[in-house]
């Protein structure tokens, strides 16, 4: 396989890939949801690799449902129980597991930077699964899917991201894949949580609540800290989808949340499960777009 083929078949993000390109992996994702059969053969005799040096449920079991629908044969690495715990480098890590025969890896790793060094040594496609605050392509799809199959179409949607935007991957990777595909982006958080070098317009919660997808970013509770929140109450009061603000929002509108969630801080409970929230049919929409990803990748 050539460099040139490498890198078409891994994601490493959504900031460099063409409008054409996510379309065709939402199309495939719809195929792959419309299967009446749960697990596919397609992929039976691949070797998947799920390599996770930073905690996941979601994201990991998600990926992992959607390689055995495949076919494919699943190896889940945790970092926690491996020789990185003993000063192993995640390269020699990544490239243990390559000499060992796999045929796609997935990863998710904190430090920025390192995913794209990995691409370039490593000579197997490799999915993000989240690295550092950078990207989280996968979620992206998903969340850009469950906003097509309700509206229809991504062309002219407004959409409203609430919350830490500075530490959110998930925020990064929307405002790109939306922006190509013809979606108005605003950001909304306090000012010590802006990303100050996106080009994006930062609007007020009131504004927010207007836009026809109102996304709420995980509050990271453990940066409580380091004193960027004063404290979960006092960020619901400003800054969290209660019920009362909920009732603002256009009757079309819905509520989206990339999870985990912390009820009554950044969503009020009554809301996660709102006929207007699409927060579990998001983590539903992972699967089929996992599958496209994944068969992407060993195509």
């Amino acid at each position: 396989m050539t460099l040139t083929q490498l890198r078409q078949r891994s994601l490493l993000g959504l900031k460099d890939i063409s409008k054409e390109e996510i379309e065709s992996i939402l199309d495939r994702a719809a195929y792959f949801e419309a299967q009446t059969t749960k697990v596919q053969q397609a992929q039976q005799g691949k070797f998947a690799a799920n390599m996770f040096f930073e905690n996941s449920t979601r994201t990991r079991f998600s990926f992992e449902v959607a390689e055995k629908r495949l076919g494919a044969e699943v190896i889940n690495f945790s970092a926690a129980a491996s020789s990185v715990q003993k000063g192993e480098s995640i390269y020699d890590t990544v490239r243990t597991l390559e000499s060992m025969g796999i045929d796609v890896g997935i990863i998710r790793l904190k430090p920025i930077g390192l995913l794209a060094e990995l691409a370039e040594k490593i000579k197997v496609p490799l999915i993000n699964a989240g690295d550092g605050n950078n990207e989280h392509p996968t979620q992206a799809l998903l969340d850009l899917y469950t906003m097509r199959k309700h509206f229809g179409s991504i062309q002219g949607l407004n959409v409203a991201i609430i919350g830490d935007v500075l530490h959110s991957r998930v925020a990064r990777s929307n405002l790109w894949a939306l922006t190509k595909l013809g979606a108005k982006v605003s950001f909304c958080a306090p000012d010590n949580m802006q990303a100050t070098e996106l080009d994006v317009n930062y609007i007020s919660m009131e504004e927010a609540l207007k836009a026809d997808v109102v996304m709420m970013l995980r509050v990271q509770l453990e940066r409580h800290e380091s004193g960027m929140l004063s404290s979960a109450e006092a960020y619901r009061e400003q800054y969290g989808l209660t019920v009362d603000r909920a009732k603002k929002m256009g009757s079309h509108a819905i509520i989206m949340h990339p999870a985990p969630v912390n009820r009554n801080v950044e969503i009020d409970d009554e809301l996660v499960e709102h006929p207007q929230s699409r927060i579990f049919p998001q983590m539903e929409n992972g699967v089929p777009i996992r599958m496209a990803v994944i068969e992407r990748a060993l195509a």
